[in-house]
């Protein structure tokens, strides 16, 4: 008993964990804009190449033998899949250009908003050597510093 409540304990802490439910979200996602695509694909892109292709691809097809059962193979609801897939692929490329260039812009736009660090070295004016900011004295040609350098 107790193996199994550690089992569903383990499995309870990787379903919770963060890039499993992201990817869930994405995968639920992923189909709605599938939908949206297809829908796309088959009621506004077909018919319009249709009209300049002189026939509608989904109906295309070739039946091997005779008969009342003689096979069937659907090659124009292929080439609507690979329509469907090309359109796809075109519109996440294009969606993730433009979020790659808007992520680019922000993180560009933060980078300017960040305040420089209050530097920690300075320079010996004698020696030219990098030494703390605190220094009074240059530990490397011992050089009295003022306060002001």
């Amino acid at each position: 008993m107790k193996r199994q409540s550690k089992f569903f304990g383990e499995f309870k802490k990787f379903i919770l964990r963060g890039n499993v439910m992201d990817m869930a979200v994405g995968v639920i996602v992923g189909g709605a804009f599938t939908s949206i695509v297809t829908s796309l694909n088959a009621d506004i892109l077909t018919p319009i190449l249709g009209i300049f292709g002189g026939t509608d691809f989904s109906y295309l097809t070739v039946t091997l033998g005779t008969g009342e059962n003689a096979p069937v193979l659907h090659y124009g609801n292929f080439i609507t899949a690979v329509i469907n897939f090309l359109i796809t692929a075109l519109v996440i490329f294009i969606m993730l250009k433009v979020i790659n260039q808007i992520t680019e812009k922000l993180s560009t736009l933060a980078g300017m908003e960040e305040e420089k660090p209050e530097p920690t070295t300075k320079k010996c004016p004698f020696c030219y050597s990098e030494i703390d900011i605190r220094a009074t004295r240059c530990p490397h040609c011992t050089s009295v510093l003022d306060e002001q350098e």
